[in-house]
Order: C-alpha cells, then sequence, then structure tokens
C-alpha cells in the first residue's frame, strides 16, 4: 500500500452548503451532515490488476459541529485495516447493519479530530469498478478499468458521505503497473505520470469545485489523447482514435455554443474518454472528463446528441445538482431541455425539433408503462419511486424536458434563457430541490403576475402524475412524412428503399419505432431484407429493429442480436432486449439464457444486476 497524503495542516477550500429542508435530506444515505460532514477526500491508491481491487488510504477533512464526536460514511464492502486521526493516533470505529440497496454505516469516533485517514481496501465484488482483461479491450494487449460512480456505487470504493447533497472538494494519487495510463474528473497534474516504483507509475489530480461525490470517476488502461480544440480533447485506446475523434469533431462547438445559451463553461478543460463497450451508460457527466460509450459512434455524428447532454450536465446537474434521488429531474430533464438547444444552435431548427419528438415519444411509453396516474410520473418522486434507482427515464428526462420546453413556449424564449441563466448563476457548485426551483421560477420568472402564474401549472408539473394541461406538444410536421410511410407499409404497401436512404437517423428511428408492434414473418424479412436492418452500423436503429423482430419471434434477427449483446453493455441497449426475449415463451427464454450465460461476465455490474432481476423475475418451466 502507498502512504497517506501528508498533509500536516487542515487547508481552506470552498464548502459547499447543506440543505437543511425536510425535502432535502437524503435517505439513501446513512451520512448525518448537519452534525458531521466530509468536505474534502484525499485519495492515495494503488490499482492491482491481479486481485482487482484498489488499496490504500482515503484522508477525510470534516467539518462538524463543536460537539460532534462521531461521523457517519457510507461503505459497500470495503475492507478496513486502521483509522487514525492526521496525527496518526488510532479512531475507534464500527460497521454496522447491512441494508439492502444501501451498503453499512461506517461510524468513525473522532473526537475532536477534523481530519480522519482510512486505510482500506475494495472488497471482491465492487459495485462501481469495472475489470477488463485484455481480450475485453480493443487492443487485446493490456487490462482496463472504469468506474461508474452514478448513483451510490461509489461507496464501494471510496469511504466517504456518498450523496449527491455533501458536496467535496477532492484529490488523488494513483498508480497503475506500466505502460496504463490513468484518467480522473478533475484536473491531471502529472498528465505522462512519474516513477512510483519498479514497473508503475503514479498519475495526480485534483478537484478544487466542490462536487457530488458520485462523480469522482476513474480509467486506466492503454490509452491515448487527441486534441479536439483548445479546451476539447478525448482519450481512448490507440485502435479506435481515429473513429472517436471524427465523430467528436464538434466538441469545441459545442462547448460555445452551450455558453452562448447559458453562461461560461466553469471547469477549465471538456475532455472525453470513450471506453470499452462494457460501459454500462450512454455517457457519465464526470467533471473535466465525460464518459462515453462508443456505441454512439456511427460515423455520421447522428448520435452526438449524447455528448451534447453530457455537456450540458456541466451546467445542470454539476454545477446545479439535485440534493437527493427524488428530484433527479433537476439533473436530467433540465438537462435533456439544455441538449436539445445545443442542437438547434450546432445543426438546426429541423434535427432539434425531430429530437425533441422522439423525447415526446419516450414519454408517452413510460406513461403507457407505469399509467397516467401513477406517482411514478411525477417530476418530484415520492417513497420507492425516489430511490436512487427509482423513475422511469420518460419521466426523469423527457417529462422534465418538456416542463422547460413548455415554459418558454408560454413565457418565451428570451424571457425563459434570462431565467435559466441566473438559475445556473445564483445556484452554482450548491445543492436544489425541487421547492427551490419552484421557488426561483415563482420569483425570477413569474415576478407576480398571477395572469402567467395560472397559465404555467408550476405545481401540476412537478407534483401531479400524468401530463399538465398546457403541455407542449411536438410540431406534427416533424414527421408527418414518415408517419405516412408507417401508414402505407402497415396497409400492405412496399418498402420505399429509396425514402430510408435519405432519412436522418432520427426519422428511421420514428420509422422503426412506430411499425406495427405484430408483424408476420414474410413482412419482417421484407423489411430486414430491404433496409439491410440486422447488419446496419448504428446502434440506436439496430436496437429498435431487433427489439421489434425479437418481439415476433423473427429468427433470422436471433444470430444479429446474439452478436450485439455479446459487444454492447450499454444497459439501455442490454435489459431491453433480454427482457423482450424472457417474453416470448420458451423460444425466447432459452436463446436469453443461453447468451447471458456468456455474456454476463463481460458486462458491468449497472447492467448486469439489472438483467440478473429479470431472469430471476421469469422462472423456468
Amino acid at each position: 500500500m502507498t502512504a497517506s497524503p501528508n498533509t500536516p495542516a487542515l487547508v481552506q477550500r470552498p464548502v459547499a452548503p447543506i440543505l437543511a429542508t425536510a425535502d432535502a435530506v437524503d435517505t439513501a444515505s446513512f451520512a448525518r451532515p448537519q452534525i458531521a460532514r466530509v468536505t474534502h477526500v484525499a485519495l492515495d491508491l494503488d490499482l492491482d490488476f491481479a486481485t482487482r481491487r484498489v488499496a490504500g488510504t482515503a484522508t477525510l477533512d470534516i467539518l462538524a459541529a463543536d460537539q460532534a464526536r462521531d461521523i457517519i460514511l457510507d461503505n459497500r464492502g470495503l475492507e478496513i485495516a486502521t483509522i487514525t486521526d492526521g496525527a496518526g493516533r488510532p479512531l475507534p470505529w464500527t460497521v454496522g447493519a447491512e441494508v439492502d440497496g444501501l451498503g453499512t454505516p461506517l461510524t468513525v469516533t473522532m473526537g475532536e479530530a477534523r481530519r480522519i485517514i482510512i486505510r482500506y481496501r475494495s472488497g471482491q465484488e465492487t459495485d462501481a469498478l469495472q475489470w477488463l482483461t485484455p481480450e475485453q479491450t480493443a487492443g487485446k494487449r493490456h487490462p482496463y478499468l472504469l468506474s461508474q460512480g452514478q448513483a451510490i456505487l461509489n461507496r464501494s470504493w471510496i469511504p466517504t458521505q456518498d450523496s449527491p447533497g455533501i458536496r467535496q472538494t477532492w484529490e488523488a494519487r494513483i498508480t497503475a503497473p506500466e505502460p496504463l495510463t490513468v484518467v480522473m474528473s478533475g484536473d491531471r497534474l502529472t498528465p505522462q505520470g512519474e516513477p512510483a516504483g519498479p514497473g508503475r507509475r503514479a498519475f495526480r489530480f485534483r478537484m478544487d469545485h466542490p462536487v457530488a461525490p458520485y462523480l469522482i470517476a476513474i480509467a486506466a488502461g492503454d490509452i491515448v489523447f487527441r486534441e479536439l480544440g483548445p479546451r476539447t480533447g478525448v482519450w481512448t485506446e490507440p485502435a479506435m482514435i481515429d473513429a472517436a475523434a471524427s465523430e467528436l469533431a464538434d466538441t469545441e462547438q459545442m462547448v460555445e455554443a452551450a455558453e452562448q445559451l447559458y453562461g461560461p463553461y466553469r471547469w477549465g478543460r471538456y475532455d472525453v474518454i470513450v471506453l470499452p463497450p462494457s460501459f454500462p451508460y450512454g455517457g457519465m457527466e464526470n467533471p473535466t472528463l465525460t464518459f462515453l460509450t462508443p456505441t454512439f459512434i456511427a460515423g455520421d455524428k447522428s448520435l452526438v446528441g449524447l455528448v451534447a447532454h453530457e455537456l450540458a450536465h456541466s451546467w445542470s446537474g454539476n454545477l446545479v445538482t439535485n440534493a437527493n434521488w427524488s428530484d433527479s429531474w433537476l439533473n436530467e430533464g433540465v438537462t435533456s431541455y439544455f441538449e436539445n438547444r445545443i442542437m438547434e444552435q450546432l445543426y438546426g431548427p429541423r434535427r432539434a425539433a425531430q429530437e425533441a419528438a422522439l423525447s415526446y415519444d419516450d414519454m408517452i411509453a413510460a406513461f403507457a408503462d407505469y399509467g397516467m396516474e401513477s406517482s411514478a410520473t411525477r417530476l418530484h418522486l415520492v417513497g420507492p419511486d425516489g430511490s436512487p434507482d427509482g423513475g422511469a427515464g420518460g419521466v426523469i428526462y423527457d417529462k422534465g424536458a418538456l416542463f422547460l420546453r413548455t415554459l418558454e413556449q408560454i413565457t418565451g424564449r428570451e424571457r425563459f434563457d434570462a431565467w435559466l441563466r441566473q438559475w445556473f448563476d445564483n445556484h452554482a457548485f450548491q445543492p436544489a430541490t425541487s421547492a427551490m426551483i419552484l421557488a426561483d421560477l415563482r420569483a425570477n420568472l413569474v415576478q407576480g403576475d398571477s395572469e402567467l402564474e395560472s397559465r404555467l401549472l408550476l405545481d401540476d408539473w412537478i407534483h401531479a402524475p400524468g401530463l399538465p394541461a398546457n403541455a407542449a406538444r411536438p410540431d406534427p410536421a416533424a414527421f408527418s412524412h414518415i408517419d405516412a410511410a408507417v401508414a402505407a407499409f402497415a396497409a400492405g404497401g412496399p418498402v420505399e428503399t429509396t425514402a430510408w436512404a435519405g432519412w436522418t437517423t432520427a426519422e428511421r428511428l420514428r420509422f422503426v419505432n412506430r411499425l406495427p408492434r405484430a408483424m408476420d414473418q414474410g413482412r419482417l424479412a421484407l423489411l430486414d431484407e430491404s433496409l439491410g436492418l440486422s447488419a446496419i452500423g448504428n446502434n440506436e436503429v439496430l436496437f429498435a429493429w431487433l427489439k421489434l423482430a425479437l418481439a415476433n419471434r423473427y429468427e433470422p434477427a436471433v444470430a444479429p442480436a446474439e452478436a450485439f449483446l455479446e459487444r454492447v453493455g450499454r444497459r439501455k441497449f442490454v435489459l431491453p432486449l433480454f427482457e423482450t426475449l424472457l417474453g416470448q415463451g420458451d423460444w425466447g427464454q432459452m436463446i436469453a439464457r443461453r447468451v447471458y450465460t456468456r455474456t454476463r461476465p463481460g458486462y458491468h455490474p449497472v447492467t448486469s444486476t439489472s438483467v440478473d432481476r429479470a431472469m430471476a423475475a421469469t422462472p423456468t418451466d
């Protein structure tokens, strides 16, 4: 293990406020931040690819009430060796009973100490970290490590208070075997690394802005960097760097567009890392270093809305963060609206309108799944719906975005943009709640206009289920030609291959998603053979096709689906395809269980845990 950071005195660092209101309480954390809370984390860790563990020390600076003698941290499977104060004196500590999904409380009796040093290693099963063998990487030569901290997974490798409302600055020294490069979601102090003993290099990082703990992220592997602009660049494996850099060529312009909309980018650099395909999400907005799935690489920039989304999080989510997971829409809904505005600025109103219409479709699908009166269709979620894994994407992302789009339509873009920019400025580096944004809307957008207040239906949007009466519907002209093509095919017409060739990705997705859900084998084969759907290179379109084909037991789609599930670990794709197969009786269940036995070891725990649940909920005959 490495030595702990040697900092002789507490350093004055920015401390983000803690919200004391009842709606800000985070029931997914054991912490009691009003009594004692972590303000800074200093990590000094070794990466051990042989044992698949991180090991070393975490030094925590603490802000506590005068009478506080204990601090409670979040912990999931950490193996604690010792805990001492800043002078090296041992401190008593206990690990409490496990709570399903949350881990265990780690209570440290710190006395008057306001710095504690925890020597530990991660457990054998670490929810946040995925250790890849060389065979699971593009280069096939070196192992790879990647993390995913949101929502509450970082407690499995960092002993801290793992709550989005307890913002913390951090620093890290990470050692890794040569020739691996380590990157993290902070300022890179040693980009090339420095000697750290035989066969190892150390990399140092720092984040001076207080951030939510889930935004501490790490990746290590055979990765290289290419500049995209003065403050933007991409990291990825050498075999992927050309394709990634080409797809991301507009990144610098995206940052400029975002700044023109809602104010300065406050994080220094905006770099991205394109990870191996096992990464469980489309993207993760880790500050200074967005994590991206390679599935967005289509060769034509048609899926770079994903990049715009993660960039927008630099304002909504990273700058202003939901205080707890009941208000996830404050991160994701606001970001989804912002994403669409960036896309409009760079690629024009037509593309933005089409992507907004697809978002509306996703929202309507979520309402159909849950029921319009379900509490899960509220923006402010309560009870189990507000758990870290609760809520539906079609609500949190798409209804949230539609709420802001409706406000913009009613108040006018200029007035709305001025409000949203001041929201970011006035709450920068702070946690927020639904109650706070409601109060801000009334104070700074409505401004006492009772007629406007009645038109906006603010409380209905945030606290009521379903869709308020004033919702801004998408432009019916956005996909009128596509819907006509769907109707013609559904009526028995031919496949319009020439039209398909000229359609955008959004138009192709609308077409596939609007096709009849029940289709005979002949019509499916006609689609597949005419449009080359089973071999299409766009992963979003391929997923939409495979889901439709498998739901109709179209045998020629089985092999492409198996290949897709073997090479992709993104939960958005993997889970629905397995669920579709599991819903097809013996035919689909046999395929699903056979394929999952082979593919499960390559999935991140975020993905495999979800599929495990689906498998367990589908008993075998």
